[in-house]
């Protein structure tokens, strides 16, 4: 081990904190370009691809025990071309080398450690190896190269192949289904509930991950076809989430995944794209629910986020590290003694509804903060009113806020990404449609600002943004989620301004990502860097998959904008994942969601004249998911707000389905009852 090496290594110039913090290892690493893979071939080396993100445990742990040791460092140099590479910048590498690994038959996860030739193609690789492992299998990986150089050229040239063959060709989805029946939203429910862990909620299995869209789907689900174990497995769910120690009971915030079934022991590192969709998720179950936890949760959430996570300009940073002063959760977790200092004559009582305990509920006598119960539970087990518990609480997550404030901080992971972004707009949005809170519309606003001022150029995005520079080209992930954060603003707002914005950008996707030969979108530019594959990412995961939500834009704004043309590329999009949507909703939900769009009718409500925003903001309460607002209180250019005009100028509300309206009404009550 050594200490800070002096002399920094060609990733002293990089935007990423990740690659940042490799900066001044002794390893020779280079940024992912130009540089390094001309060097390779020129000096015809193997390289090394060494693949992570900031808030990544094991790779700082990797870094400590091997990247910072001098010994180690020298048979990676000697032998390599080494490359660092953050995989929240470049996604598209890690797609590529992720499912190389995973076709070598190895688990995928970061670190992700890759042997390449010098021609890009990959022949070995795995995840975290522990020094010595590490040590012996650089030196085997190089005699390899040096003595079996044909057998491994080959067998990297058939592993190449068939990282090249697409999605879509590989599990030979076509678009041919032209029939969308209803009943497959019953059966996507029941495929689902067979994994359903009705305990603890979530799925039956550890580690658990919260996965917002598979529940968004069973909300969706359940306004569809009024089954009610389909919301009671949300509510199950979004209880024990948080209830639980992934979500931080002091300052708001989701950390990304529970090591055990029980959404007790985080893995702590929050992450911004888990946060924005969770708050949109539990702003929607709060209209079906009205749940007094699912408003605190979001209320506290985003507090966090305006604290923590805000960058001037409005921006919202990526990550938050699990680790602090070299140990996961130090700044998280509590002891007993601590709990009692801070919180005086209360601390019993906190204590007890906190589940901490003096001789710890996790390691080394510390305390993960959770709940076992309701608050009117809580209060009812202890004879005191359910109000004046609330405020003992509020008072007491003040003062642990206030001691956690001193305590050395995790590391922030500053740099902003835009599809990340687009995620937590449009959670702002979805939190103020739910609660009417003007705080969440003003964030909103100014976020959606800052992607237009700072993210976007000439018509295409940056994928990053650090210290008032935007750097990479965006991917298609980021133009999935940033023109449904616009769209989102829009109907919030009727400022059209949103609304060109994310035609803009979709037009854009069209002209740069689209594939006409298979109809789906590839993940990168057709003017992108060329890597050994050019991937499209069709399968639902933590987030998304980019072609899902395309196809979901495409409807949204096909239907808004009365665009023929969308409208057919989402309903070819989705005919061809049919069949892996009734087989497999729980990594398809998002095509699940477009495919309760499809078969229940879009309702577009216009609503035009002086009181529009009143109006809208009654709408945007109710759970319904099948509606599309616009409006208008002067005039629009929209085709849907064309011939609409209010009586006596007072809002005048129409429903229409398929460009076919409703009588207009004046009364929201009369609207609504045209709307179920």
């Amino acid at each position: 081990m050594t200490d800070t090496h002096k002399k920094p290594n060609h990733l002293i110039e990089s935007t990423s904190p990740y690659l940042l913090q490799h900066a001044y290892n002794p390893v020779e690493w280079y940024p992912w370009g130009e540089e390094a893979l001309t060097k390779a071939k020129k000096e015809d080396k193997p390289i090394l691809v060494s693949i992570g993100y900031s808030s990544c445990h094991w790779c700082h742990v990797m870094e400590r025990e091997s990247f910072e040791n001098d010994s180690i460092a020298k048979v990676m140099n000697d032998n390599f071309i080494c490359i660092k590479v953050d995989r929240e910048e470049r996604p598209d590498v890690d797609q590529i080398y992720m499912d190389a690994v995973q076709a070598m038959g190895g688990n995928g996860g970061w670190p992700l450690n890759v042997f390449l030739t010098p021609d890009q193609k990959p022949f070995y690789g795995g995840t975290y190896f522990p020094p010595e492992n590490w040590t012996q299998l650089l030196k085997n990986v190089a005699a390899a190269f040096k003595n079996n150089r044909e057998e491994l050229n080959a067998s990297a040239d058939k592993l190449t192949a068939a990282l090249s063959t697409s999605e879509l060709a590989k599990y030979n989805l076509l678009p041919t289904e032209t029939d969308f029946p209803k009943e497959k939203l019953a059966d996507m429910y029941q495929t689902m509930a067979k994994r359903f862990d009705k305990k603890l909620g979530g799925f039956d299995r550890a580690p658990k991950f919260p996965m917002p869209g598979n529940w968004q789907l069973l909300l969706q689900n359940y306004h569809y076809t009024n089954n009610e174990a389909a919301l009671d497995q949300v509510k199950l769910t979004l209880d024990e989430i948080a209830y639980g120690g992934i979500y931080d009971q002091v300052g708001g915030g989701f950390a990304r995944y529970s090591v055990d079934a029980e959404w007790f022991a985080p893995h702590f590192e929050k992450m911004l794209y888990d946060n924005g969709q969770l708050v949109s998720l539990y702003s929607e179950a709060y209209k079906l629910t009205k749940s007094p936890l699912y408003k605190e949760v979001v209320y506290q959430t985003i507090e966090w986020l305006d604290r923590e996570m805000t960058n001037e300009a409005g921006g919202f940073y990526s990550a938050l590290d699990a680790d602090s002063e070299g140990e996961e959760g130090k700044f998280y977790v509590w002891t007993q003694t601590e709990l009692d200092q801070i919180l005086g004559e209360n601390a019993a009582l906190i204590s007890d509804y906190y589940n901490a305990t003096k001789k710890g509920n996790w390691e080394h006598g510390n305390n993960i903060l959770n709940k076992s119960m309701s608050d009117q539970a809580f209060a009812d087990k202890h004879s005191i009113d359910v109000q004046q518990l609330r405020e003992k609480v509020r008072k007491a997550d003040e003062l642990l806020l206030k001691a956690r404030a001193s305590r050395i901080r995790p590391g922030l992971d500053d740099k902003a990404l835009a599809g990340w972004n687009g995620l937590m707009l449009k959670g702002l949005v979805d939190a103020y449609d739910a609660f009417g809170e003007p705080k969440f519309l003003k964030m909103a606003i100014k976020n959606a600002h800052f992607i237009k001022d700072k993210m976007t150029h000439d018509g295409r995005l940056n994928r990053s943004y650090k210290e008032g520079k935007a750097t990479i080209d965006a991917y298609l992930e980021d133009y999935a989620f940033v023109i449904p954060g616009y769209l989102a603003l829009y109907e919030s707002t009727f400022d059209e301004q949103w609304l060109n914005e994310a035609k803009s950008l979709l037009e854009y996707t069209n002209s740069h990502f689209f594939d006409e030969k298979e109809k789906f979108y590839f993940f990168t530019n057709h003017d992108a860097d060329e890597l050994i594959a050019r991937k499209k990412e069709v399968f639902d995961n933590v987030i998304p998959s980019s072609n899902s939500q395309m196809a979901i834009n495409l409807y949204l704004m096909g239907t808004l904008l009365d665009n023929s043309d969308y409208l057919k590329k989402s309903k070819d999009m989705l005919s061809a994942m049919v069949k892996l949507v009734a087989q497999e909703p729980a990594y398809t939900y998002n095509w699940g969601i477009l495919y309760g769009y499809m078969v229940n009718n879009m309702a577009e409500i216009a609503i035009v004249g002086n009181d529009a925003e009143a109006i809208r903001a009654q709408f945007a309460s109710h759970y319904h998911p099948n509606k599309i607002l616009m409006g208008t209180t002067t005039s629009s250019t929209l085709p849907l707000l064309e011939d609409k005009v209010s009586k006596n100028g007072a809002a005048t509300i129409y429903v229409c389905y398929n460009k076919t309206c409703k009588l207009p009404t004046t009364e929201f009550k009369k609207a609504l009852e045209q709307l179920k």
